[in-house]
């Protein structure tokens, strides 16, 4: 099997239109159009329902979704134990994108300070994803807000992420912070029940992001109040670009760490989470 058809496959699905799959390959339309032809005539089924305005996966090419992913992971992972030697250890990682931005990346620095030789491999996707991929070991471990209860994943907290009221106007309060200016960041389902529970009376948000690092660049250009972790924002609090809204209640969310229950990577696993004490 050629894992460009793969690679080509999973890119008109992630963004599904050819064109634009050619832009992000570097490749032709007509070059992605005739490998989406061969790897139908391989597997011997339709890929792709296509019209005009929308390119859909058929039911036979949802399901080959996930096996493309775990032979493409499996290739980039055999590449990497060939290059740096069977006695090197290495460790594949995952993480929620929002995780990535307060709390994972300066985890990771702190794991390559202590393991300068490991093979590390960091990736970010949704936590649906992170859990596939974890089932069918791809990943090591993963780090994730709201992790599924699986009973062959093992779920440890690592992190407690405080979230605060943060506004770049000095007089905000609870009574006008709820305005056109609020950006409801997305920080899963469990904050959304409570930020609902908190604050029943508050308007639907004009704004909705998904990242805190996207909802920090948005406060800086155009002002207004968001969610966000105390650790992102302190030098913006120091300088006095931003402010917290002292009657507003604080948050709180648990970052935890998952991994399969039977691997033979445990003592590792364990060693690199004794970092988040450093943090």
């Amino acid at each position: 099997m050629d894992l460009e058809l793969l690679r080509t496959f999973l890119e008109v699905n992630r963004v599904r239109h050819f064109g634009r799959a050619a832009e992000a390959l570097h490749i032709t339309q007509a070059a992605v159009s005739a490998r989406i032809k061969h790897l139908e005539t391989i597997v011997g089924v339709q890929l792709f329902n296509r019209d005009r305005r929308d390119i859909r996966l058929t039911p036979e090419g949802n399901r080959l979704v996930r096996y493309a992913e775990a032979l493409i992971a499996d290739w980039r992972k055999a590449r990497q134990d060939v290059a740096m030697g069977a006695a090197t250890q290495q460790l594949t990682v995952g993480g929620n994108p929002r995780l990535w931005d307060i709390l994972l990346q300066e985890w990771l620095h702190q794991v390559r300070h202590a393991h300068p030789k490991m093979g590390i491999l960091a990736e970010s996707h949704s936590p649906e994803i992170l859990t596939r991929r974890l089932l069918d070991g791809i990943l090591d471990v993963a780090f994730m807000l709201e992790p599924a209860q699986l009973e062959v994943l093992r779920i440890i907290p690592v992190a407690d992420v405080t979230l605060h009221l943060v506004s770049t106007d000095l007089t905000a309060t609870l009574d006008s912070v709820f305005g056109p200016d609020y950006v409801m960041v997305d920080w899963g389902l469990a904050f959304a029940l409570e930020h609902r529970r908190e604050f029943p009376d508050a308007p639907e948000p004009h704004t909705r992001l998904a990242q805190a690092r996207m909802a920090l660049a948005y406060l800086h250009e155009f002002g207004g109040a968001a969610y966000l972790p105390l650790r992102m924002v302190d030098v913006e609090l120091a300088e006095g670009h931003l402010f917290t809204v002292s009657d507003a209640p604080v948050i709180g969310r648990t970052a935890y760490a998952v991994y399969p229950v039977r691997t033979t990577k445990t003592g590792l696993i364990k060693e690199v989470l004794g970092h988040f004490k450093a943090i």
